[in-house]
């Protein structure tokens, strides 16, 4: 592997293991004190990536689709274990278990930001590097939490909304776990790919999240002094 291969695997690397190991284990750690303590007993609650990495949704799958040059990458981890039942308040705290999660990597977000301005005091040598890791950790970080966010169950909105709604609205909302992320696939490439067949432009999704993306990077540097 060549000098630049290794910089560039650092520079996303890092960010990426960091950015999923503090979500997963954010969401252990609130079910953990609200009484579930499943992932707890699981070693889930933890900050070691290799405990949350998982071999097709982490590594092989992101890859595949950047091979195939896929308009979105997409990729998941090893979703951490939460015995909903358990919970003190089920629904109450389904919705701050799933919350956790993209409210940690907004923490990670905004905690990369106010670390740009430290970079101009560090050598030269090592300045760049970080500033490369920071610049895609706040990407990454807030990508991670708006994609989590989009209210389709697995994901952390689509419990969220399970929780908010009426119990008779939340019943069908629920039920669709099975198949979201399959959904998500259609939602993601497949459609994409079709309206580029078409001649139409079916990435509707993949604005939504960049559109969202682009306006909370920018509240985060401008809140943090970087604009």
């Amino acid at each position: 592997m060549t000098a630049d291969a290794i910089y560039l695997a650092t520079i996303w690397i890092i960010p990426v293991l960091i950015a999923i190991t503090f979500h997963e284990a954010a969401h252990g750690f609130v079910a953990h004190m609200l009484g579930d303590d499943t992932a707890w007993r699981l070693g889930r609650v933890s900050f070691n990536p290799l405990k949350h990495v998982d071999p097709v949704g982490t590594i092989l799958l992101p890859g595949i689709l950047l091979l195939m040059r896929s308009p979105f990458l997409f990729g998941y981890a090893k979703p951490v274990p939460v015995n909903f039942r358990a919970l003190r308040s089920p629904r109450r705290d389904m919705v701050l278990v799933a919350a956790a999660g993209p409210a940690m990597n907004i923490a990670l977000a905004v905690v990369a930001a106010l670390a740009f301005h430290i970079v101009g005091y560090l050598p030269a040598s090592i300045a760049p590097w970080l500033a490369a890791n920071l610049k895609n950790g706040l990407i990454i970080n807030v990508v991670l939490a708006v994609f989590n966010l989009f209210p389709l169950p697995p994901l952390d909105g689509g419990r969220i909304l399970v929780g908010v709604l009426p119990k008779a609205m939340a019943a069908p909302v629920a039920r669709l776990e099975p198949y979201g992320i399959l959904i998500l696939l259609v939602l993601l490439i497949v459609l994409p790919m079709l309206g580029a067949q078409l001649g139409v432009d079916l990435s509707i999704v993949s604005h939504i999240i960049a559109v969202s993306t682009g306006a909370i990077l920018d509240v985060i540097l401008r809140l943090t002094g970087n604009v």
